[in-house]
């Protein structure tokens, strides 16, 4: 401990005149609140927090001398009880509210001395003690509890009392859990001599109870002391460590509640790490002189020992300072009394007959690292270390105590963790000095585990450090043991799975090229193609593989998402060398290939010699191109032919020429492949009917003829049947089909003549018995032929005969025609005289005066031209216009207007003047009038508007025209203006 640190120091926090109330005789706090005790029975309450004080006196209604003997406080502040002793009485209890103007007195416990208070800590409130136990000094226990707003107390009772060795109970400290079995109370007691700890799950009268069937569990340590104190250090309202100021020393330890250490008789024992601090510790030489009161910090005991207190390390049992007090002129003859501790503000307090001391607590933690690295407790001194150096400074005690016991590996995990007080060279050379290559390896790989990714140089260099290391330890081990190797449990094989582990984990930080050296300068081509997967130098990876003969790794690397696909088209020649079916199922199973770019390894496949009943795997994946894939590439389809066309069975070529591989697509053709290079390729390999298609396919019909008949006339009889749509060519194909059947026939005459005759029906009367004769020598008699000939002239009779029949009809459909125009010209209807117009509702029968020449119509007499139909509707030719142009498209509408005004303008120049006159017309303009009238008649009056198709198609337009809009507006009966403009209207009823 640095001495020249103060942790704990002294103020002088109150003088109290004390000539009325007497002289402070004890002292209690809590929560910023102490109490004071006087020797005139009074008690002195001061509150710091709040700023108040006031004094209470305990002596009013009592005779005699009366002295405060002892004061609680709970660790709230709220509650008090105070023992008066002296007087006629004997002694007497006062409880005391922070709120109540004065105390209550506890009569049941009149004439008992209360040595000692255990507050429940962990259930007390601010108006109700809960359960809280009082030791006397005739070594008994109660039980109480008190609610503020009861005035008094709730209830008293009898716990317990010691019988074997009756002693006076002088401190008392209590804890308390809720568990799943209830309430767990632990109760720790001292007398002089003896610490007896109560524990039980229940309530504390049944907890008590237990102990008349059992043994109670104590600790005695024999010895004389002025005050026998027991003290715990709360923290975060649990009890976390004791100490017992007894007679022999200072008995403490560690309480852990979480922690079960069953008993065979039930009871259990919280207390950990137990010591005994021998008061010969504290003396300087000279005669051994027992501590008079005791404080509890976290770290150390405050002992009062005359008029100094002497601050302990608990965990050291060293002092490490001694505190003076300004002691009063009149108060010198005793000194200080007593300290008292409070353990909600972290205060401690000395106090005399006049005075109270303030001793407060200076960051007590802040050397305690160093506390516990001298005693050798390595991993509490990390628990309180509170910087960087501080960590230093344990991890290298740590690491220099394991290189002096030749625990070279341990010492570098130690090391590793050591940033500022030793550098990484002199550590390095400590190993390397000693010849520990594994000591130096654990060195490196520990520290790279502390550095940060920003220490990138340093990062590279001590991974590259370790890789060479990881090496060479690979090495000495293969020759220290030849069958390392073969034997899987060896060292040498757990090396290399480290290594290769460390690969794995560096693999962003190690140099590439530096690392692919050092591997490959160590012969270690099994690592180096680990290293080069990670990195994803699959190039390295696959040539490997291929070089080894493992196709399938290869493939497998291949297949991984990250790798490119060039390098599939790169190793396709040699990985299909290697193993074509595993080659060819892998390009199958990898779907973003382009095809095209393997032919150079399928045709390298393809040109090696194959047994006959191989599965040819470039035909198996070029089919699969072009019927799953439904690849179009030309270069594809030529490949599939070849390979085809090289086989002996022409089975395959024909359907693959027959396929349609277009069909059902958009603009596609029905092949891909070249058909000059196939019919080029299937002539050099002699596949003849190949050939055919071919020819048939480009349309080259008589030479598909011809070479047919060469091989099959059957085939040649279907392929000049494939010719439909040029019956001139089709004759001529069956010619030569015919003359080939004709010259070909060696038999009789009479045979080869019935067999011409027969080939002329196949032919379905293309060809005729007149077609054939030329074929046949010139010796052959015609009687061979008269059946034939008869039948061919008959077969002529007919047609004439069918010839004259359709000329009769289409002379009886002329004159019907005739007939049918002639009656037109006489067709009448009958229009009544009340008829109306279908548009504006008028009578049809209106005088030109309403409808003057309307529209380039010439006037009949006095009546308005019009327009009446079959169907019975009359219209006036102006309404009718007007209707028709209305509801006809933008483009009919204005043709219409248009043919309406020429006829306008050319009926001005005939119409009769003012005075009777008339112009001459001229009979091309009559003409021309005719024309327009009849295509205005067309436009207009083709079919009745109301039946026809104008009506129909009016279904489709809305009720409401567009120009209508505004007017259909004006009735909406909910206007979309501001409600602010809105005016209401009342309608009469």
């Amino acid at each position: 401990m640095d001495q020249g640190r103060q942790v704990f120091a002294v103020d002088l926090l109150e003088r109290y005149a004390t000539k009325n109330r007497g002289m402070i005789t004890c002292m209690a706090s809590g929560n910023d609140v102490i109490v004071l005790g006087t020797s005139k029975g009074w008690i002195i309450r001061h509150d710091f927090g709040l700023g108040s004080s006031y004094d209470i006196d305990l002596s009013v209604g009592r005779t005699g001398d009366q002295s405060i003997h002892k004061v609680f406080v709970d660790p709230g502040g709220s509650h008090c009880i105070a023992t008066v002793t002296g007087g006629v009485g004997g002694a007497e209890t006062f409880y005391a509210h922070a709120k109540w103007p004065k105390p209550r007195v506890l009569s049941r416990l009149k004439g008992l001395l209360v040595n000692a208070v255990a507050w429940n800590k962990q259930q007390i409130t601010e108006v109700s003690t809960k359960e809280i136990i009082l030791g006397t000094q005739d070594g008994q226990l109660f039980e109480m509890a008190v609610d503020e707003k009861d005035k008094r107390e709730k209830y008293i009772k009898f716990l317990f009392e010691l019988e074997e060795l009756p002693e006076a109970f002088m401190d008392l400290q209590m804890e308390t859990a809720n568990i799943s079995s209830g309430m767990r109370y632990y109760v720790m007691a001292v007398t002089p001599t003896r610490l007896y700890s109560f524990t039980g799950i229940g309530t504390l009268e049944s907890v008590f109870a237990s102990y008349k069937e059992r043994a109670v569990r104590f600790m005695e340590l024999p010895g004389e002391i002025p005050n026998s104190e027991l003290h715990f250090f709360i923290k975060q309202r649990r009890a976390v460590h004791f100490a017992w100021l007894s007679g022999t020393g200072i008995y403490h330890g560690g309480l852990n509640f979480g922690a079960q250490h069953s008993n065979p008789n039930g009871d259990e024992n919280f207390v950990e790490s137990k010591a005994l601090l021998d008061y010969s510790k504290l003396s300087d030489g000279t005669e051994l002189v027992k501590p008079s009161s005791m404080a509890l910090s976290e770290y150390h005991f405050l002992l009062l020992i005359g008029n100094k207190v002497k601050v302990v390390n608990r965990i050291s049992e060293q002092i490490i300072e001694e505190l003076q007090f300004d002691i009063s002129a009149d108060s010198a003859s005793r000194g200080i009394i007593g300290l008292c501790s409070d353990a909600s503000a972290g205060l401690f307090y000395a106090y005399d007959q006049n005075s109270i001391f303030q001793v407060s607590v200076i960051d007590e933690s802040r050397d305690m690292w160093k506390v516990h690295l001298d005693l050798k407790d390595y991993a509490a001194a990390l628990a309180n270390c509170r910087d960087p150096l501080q960590r230093d400074q344990v991890y290298l005690v740590q690491a220099e105590a394991a290189f002096a016991n030749k625990e070279y590996l341990r010492a570098a995990s130690f090391y590793s963790k050591v940033n500022y007080v030793i550098s990484f060279e002199e550590v390095t050379l400590k190993f390397i000095s000693i010849n520990e290559p594994e000591a130096l390896r654990t060195f490196l790989l520990r520290k790279l585990d502390t550095l940060s990714k920003d220490d990138k140089c340093q990062v590279t260099m001590i991974s590259t450090w370790a890789t060479e290391l990881y090496l060479d330890k690979i090495n000495r081990l293969l020759l220290e043991d030849d069958t390392a190797i073969e034997n899987r449990n060896s060292e040498y094989h757990s090396v290399i799975q480290e290594f290769r582990a460390f690969m794995s984990d560096c693999k962003d930080v190690l140099d590439e090229a530096t690392t692919m050296k050092l591997l490959e300068s160590y012969g270690r081509v099994e690592e180096l193609v680990y290293f080069a997967n990670l990195k994803e130098q699959y190039e390295i990876v696959i040539h490997h593989y291929i070089q080894q003969g493992e196709a399938k790794k290869a493939l497998d690397v291949l297949q991984k998402s990250s790798v490119s696909d060039e390098l599939q088209y790169k190793f396709a020649p040699e990985l299909i060398m290697l193993d074509a079916y595993e080659t060819v199922e892998a390009w199958m199973a990898y779907k973003n290939l382009n095809p095209r770019r393997l032919i150079t390894a399928m045709m390298r496949y393809s040109s090696e010699p194959h047994a006959k009943n191989e599965t040819h795997e470039v035909i198996k994946y070029l089919e699969f191109c072009v019927h799953q894939l439904h690849n179009e590439d030309p270069g594809i389809h030529n490949l599939l032919l070849s390979l085809y066309a090289k086989q002996e069975d022409d089975s395959a070529l024909l359907r693959f020429l027959q396929c349609k591989f277009g069909k059902g697509r958009e603009n596609s053709p029905e092949f891909f492949y070249d058909p000059k290079y196939a019919l080029r390729l299937c002539l050099k390999e002699k596949r003849s009917r190949a050939c055919v298609h071919i020819y048939s396919m480009m349309s080259m019909h008589e030479e598909a003829v011809a070479l047919a008949l060469q091989i099959d006339p059957e085939l040649a009889m279907a392929e000049a049947d494939k010719v439909e749509d040029d019956e001139d060519l089709r004759k001529k194909l069956w010619l030569m089909v015919a003359k080939h059947v004709v010259k070909q026939e060696k038999g009789v005459k009479r045979e080869n003549i019935r067999k011409a005759i027969a080939f002329l029906k196949e032919t379905d009367g293309l060809l005729k018995i007149e077609d054939i004769l030329p074929f046949f020598p010139d010796f052959a008699l015609i009687d061979d032929f008269k059946e034939a000939i008869c039948s061919s002239l008959e077969d002529y009779n007919k047609q004439i005969e069918q010839l004259k029949e359709e000329m009769n009809d289409a002379t009886r459909g002329a004159d019907n025609i005739r007939n049918d125009i002639s009656a037109l010209t006489q067709r009448y209807a009958v229009i009544d005289r009340e008829e109306e117009c279908g548009v504006c509702k008028r009578k049809i029968f209106t005088t030109t005066g309403d409808f003057r020449l309307a529209q380039g119509y010439f006037s009949a007499g006095p009546l308005a031209p019009f327009y009446v139909f079959p169907c019975g509707h009359s219209f006036h030719a102006q309404c009718l216009i007007t209707h028709v142009t209305s509801c006809a498209h933008e483009e009919q509408a204005e043709s219409i207007l248009d043919l309406q005004k020429q006829l306008t303008l050319l009926g001005s120049e005939t119409r009769r003047d003012m005075n009777g006159n008339r112009s001459d017309e001229p009979v091309t303009s009559t003409t021309t009038a005719d024309k327009l009238r009849s295509e205005l008649d067309d436009a207009i009056a083709s079919e009745c508007p109301f039946c026809g198709e104008l009506m129909i198609n009016e279904i489709t337009l809305p009720f409401i025209k567009p120009e209508e809009t505004q007017h259909s507006a004006s009735w909406d009966l909910r206007p979309q203006t501001n409600l602010a403009n809105q005016r209401t209207i009342s309608l009469p009823v």
